[in-house]
């Protein structure tokens, strides 16, 4: 029984701090790296919605439920090496700079072969760094804090009440829009 529940709460604290930290990362990029525009200049509009269409609204904070998710399940096979070790956290924020933006596998944005393969001019493709380290920082800010408090009521009373607010936040913007 323990260990299903040690399984539950490591799948939980995923799924909020990613959800969490990708919400706060996306506010600033909308509000300080401007998505709105970015978004709606020519060479990106091809590929990337509005952030007015529907969807966005959803993607932005409901939809990321499934994405931690994700998350959980790839990482559980080293979630000892990143959980339990020293400056485990920092490895697993170094891997995922790594892997989710520096070196993916295909060419987006930012990535060494977006550099190589696209059209995209270089000013486009580095204005979503600090939207990743800001929510890579948070992410693991956020497992650090959970990993350090978790076990208090209050921890996770309150990620319970932030996860249904930001979820809610995001049904509602799906179905105004």
């Amino acid at each position: 029984m323990e260990k299903n529940n040690n399984l539950v709460k490591y799948f939980w604290q995923i799924i909020y701090s990613h959800t969490i930290a990708y919400f706060v990362a996306g506010i600033f990029a909308l509000v300080v790296v401007n998505y709105r525009d970015l978004f709606a200049a020519e060479i990106i509009s091809s590929f990337m919605l509005s952030v007015d269409e529907p969807i966005v609204a959803l993607g932005g904070t409901f939809l990321q439920i499934f994405r931690g998710i994700i998350i959980a399940v790839i990482i559980l096979p080293l979630r000892k090496a990143f959980f339990e070790e020293k400056y485990g956290l920092i490895k697993l924020g170094v891997i995922i700079l790594g892997f989710s933006l520096l070196s993916t596998i295909g060419p987006t944005m930012g990535s060494f072969e977006g550099y190589i393969y696209t059209k995209i001019p270089v000013m486009y493709q580095i204005l979503g760094y600090p939207e990743a380290v800001i929510y890579i920082a948070l992410f693991i800010g956020l497992l650090g804090f959970s990993k350090k408090y978790g076990h208090k009521k209050i921890v996770t009373v309150l990620s319970i009440i932030i996860m249904v607010l930001l979820s809610l936040m995001g049904i509602m913007g799906f179905m105004m829009a």
